[in-house]
This record gives C-alpha cells, sequence and structure tokens, in this order.
C-alpha cells in the first residue's frame, strides 16, 4: 500500500485499507449524507479531521488529485484533496481499487438532502442557481468540467441561499483558457443532467408524499423549466462578467458602473482593459474577475470567513448597527464594535450542542431574520437576546447537525 501526499498523515495509516472500502467497519466510518455516485465513497475519521474516500482506478484518483490541488490556489469552490492511495491488496494478496482521499467540506450537504429537508419548488431553484455560478467560476479559472450535474457538487447555507462547491473533477480538465465550444458543451451537459436529476428527484414516492404535505402538486415542478433556468442564470451571468462594454468617451460614469455592478454580483474586478477605436467610442471588458468581493471585505474588518452572502447580509447589519449607534464612525471600528457588541453575545447565547448544526455565520444570519420575523409579528423592536433564546428553542434545537453526524 502506497499512500502520495503533499501533506503526510501518519494517521493515515491506521485505516483499514486491506479492505474493500464497502467493508469498511463502522468504528473508523462517520455517518454523513452522501449523493448518489457511480464509485464507492465513504467518510471516514482520521485523527480529529473526517475525510471522504472514493475508489477509483490509481490514474484517474492521481489525475483528480492533481487538477483538485491546482484549483485550490485559483480560490475556485472545490473540495480539497488530502491524498491518494494506490498499490492495495486484501490478506489475500488480491488487488483491490486506489483510492482518492479528499478533506470532508464541513456543513456541506448533497442536495437531495438539502430537498428532503425543504420540499418546496424555490429550494432546488436556488440550488441550480449556486450551481451555474460555481460553473461560471470554475470556466473564469479555464476548468472545464465534463459532467457537470447535481449529484457532482455540494452545497453549503449561504444565507438565504447556497453555495456550490466542485466534488467530482474526475472528467475534468484545466486550460488557460476556454472556448466557445467548451463552455456550451458544459452547459448542454449540465442542462440534461440537471433536468434527469430533477425528474428522478420527484419520481419518488417518498419525495412525492413530502411535497403534497406542503402543499406542492409534484406535477407542477417542471425539471426542464429548472434546467432552463441554470442556463439562463449561467448565460447572464457570464455576459455581465466577460461581455465587452461600448460607450461614448464622456460617459466615463460607466467604468465605475460596470465595477459596482460586478461588485454587487459577489466579484471584484483586477484588471479590465479599456480601449478607444477611431470614432470616440470607448471599450471597457474586464479581463479578470476574482469571486468572493463581499466575504473579503468582511474578513478583512472581522476576520470573519464566510460564504458570499453570508457575508452581505453580515456587512449590511454592520452598516445599520454603525447607522443608528455610532453614526459617523469609522467602517473598521464600526466593524469591531459590532462583533463586540452583537456577534459574540448572540455566540455566547448558543448552547454549545447546538453549534454544530450550522455555520456561525449562518447562525447569525438566521437569528437577525428570526429576530425581524419577531418584530414584525409584534409590532415592536424585539430584543437581540429574546430573539437568539426563541431562535434556540423553536428552530435551532429542532434541526439535524450539518458538522459531523456519527
Amino acid at each position: 500500500m502506497s499512500i502520495s501526499t503533499a501533506f503526510p498523515d501518519p494517521a493515515l495509516l491506521e485505516l483499514p485499507w486491506e479492505l474493500p472500502l464497502e467493508q469498511w467497519p463502522p468504528e473508523v466510518l462517520a455517518t454523513y449524507p452522501r449523493g448518489l455516485s457511480r464509485h464507492v465513497v465513504r467518510f471516514a475519521r482520521v485523527g480529529p479531521k473526517v475525510v471522504a474516500v472514493k475508489e477509483t482506478t490509481a490514474h484517474y484518483a492521481r489525475r483528480e488529485y492533481g487538477l483538485l490541488r491546482k484549483l485550490q490556489p485559483m480560490s475556485t469552490p472545490s473540495v480539497v484533496p488530502d491524498s491518494v492511495v494506490t498499490d492495495r491488496y486484501t490478506s489475500d494478496g488480491e488487488p483491490l481499487p486506489a483510492a482518492l482521499v479528499t478533506d470532508h467540506l464541513s456543513f456541506s450537504l448533497p442536495y437531495r438532502t438539502i430537498f428532503e429537508q425543504v420540499p418546496a419548488p424555490e429550494t432546488i431553484e436556488r440550488l441550480v442557481d449556486a450551481l451555474a455560478l460555481l460553473i461560471v467560476q470554475l470556466h473564469l479559472s479555464g476548468f472545464y468540467w465534463g459532467d457537470v450535474s447535481l449529484s457532482n457538487t455540494l452545497f453549503r447555507r449561504d444565507a438565504g441561499a447556497f453555495a456550490a462547491y466542485l466534488v467530482d473533477a474526475e472528467t475534468g480538465e484545466l486550460h488557460p483558457q476556454l472556448t466557445p465550444g467548451q463552455r456550451g458543451y458544459d452547459i448542454d451537459l449540465a442542462r440534461t443532467n440537471v433536468a434527469g436529476e430533477v425528474m428522478d428527484l420527484l419520481a419518488g414516492e417518498d419525495m412525492q408524499r413530502r411535497l403534497l404535505d406542503v402543499g406542492v402538486d409534484p406535477a407542477s415542478v417542471d425539471p426542464f423549466e429548472i434546467s432552463q433556468r441554470l442556463v439562463d442564470t449561467y448565460e447572464g451571468l457570464w455576459e455581465e462578467l466577460t461581455a465587452t462594454e461600448t460607450f461614448p468617451v464622456d460617459d466615463r460614469w460607466r467604468v465605475q458602473a460596470r465595477v459596482e455592478r460586478l461588485n454587487d454580483l459577489g466579484f471584484d474586478v483586477e484588471e479590465a482593459s479599456l480601449d478607444k477605436d477611431e470614432t470616440g467610442q470607448v471599450h471597457l471588458r474586464p479581463r479578470v474577475v476574482e469571486p468572493g468581493h463581499h466575504a473579503r471585505r468582511l474578513l478583512h474588518l472581522t476576520g470573519l470567513n464566510t460564504q458570499e452572502n453570508q457575508a452581505r447580509r453580515i456587512l449590511t447589519d454592520i452598516h445599520q448597527f454603525g447607522h443608528t449607534l455610532y453614526p459617523g464612525l469609522p467602517e473598521d471600528l464600526t466593524a469591531q464594535l459590532w462583533m463586540r457588541e452583537v456577534f459574540v453575545p448572540i455566540m455566547e447565547a448558543i448552547p454549545g450542542q447546538l453549534r454544530r448544526k450550522r455555520e456561525p455565520a449562518q447562525i447569525i444570519h438566521e437569528v437577525l431574520e428570526h429576530r425581524w420575523f419577531m418584530s414584525e409579528s409584534a409590532r415592536a423592536d424585539i430584543p437581540t437576546l429574546e430573539a437568539v433564546r426563541d431562535y434556540v428553542k423553536h428552530y435551532l434545537a429542532q434541526l439535524p447537525d450539518e458538522k459531523n453526524v456519527f
């Protein structure tokens, strides 16, 4: 047995590599929800962390490991590769498949689990929107997926939306820049796969029963309409992020307007081309766009590492907090006061055993939303800590753990 990794962890040697993955004993496994996969996949405990182990061929394990390693410095949302395990044999000397080991993505779930928890058309639409954004981010990085699907993606809660992460890169390719044909093939495949996955999701009797229980007729959910939503969302984002904009030289304000629109979408412009032709028209095209505009800004102000929509929501609350209590105070000082007077008291009021159910930033978002709904219902301003207690008792305590499920 041979383990190839950039960061060797001796605890990997303790896993029962001499057994087929399907036969691994419960004491080494972590019981996380698993999505559909053509490979055998299991979650295992390695020291203090959890890893996902996928059996495949040595060629594809090494190839996927290399691709995922290259994606890490590009800030593309994907799982982190841990190691490749080859030369596996049973105690009788029979060869076993190689394995790709990746770090488990905390608080992530497959799309089926999320839809089972909240069986509503808007849930699958939000998942599809997150997948469209992920495809855009991958394509901007020059990554051709080759097997786009909801099943090959994990999702994290992101305020009222979701953030999508690439899980299966086995068929992927990394290029300096994708051609329109490569992008088009990925999107056509996404359209087909997503429609099929939604059809399969709706076909189950249990899911039909869940939908009917919440007042949704399964026949009213159109898989092809949902898959077309993915295509439309992708094309709209790609156009805004990459299209050349032409305007008269006197309309220089449109440069800043374009940057602000991209910031609103969650992207920073790191480089752009600005050319003037013989007719006096200016041609503007963003060349390098970096996702995570609001998340980077919040990280700089508070040190909180969040998803993009969570950051957007928290930045709004920091602004409102400062405007109400500390008008005129610089943003960085306001953010530190918000951490001390809002973030810390909320997190201290959450029982330790319940903090595994949601990421801290998601808890903050949900508490703020809960307080708003309570205030609307009471037609009076509800104190934050009162809202936290009600949120914990009537909502958080009822949720399944999403960090670790053993």
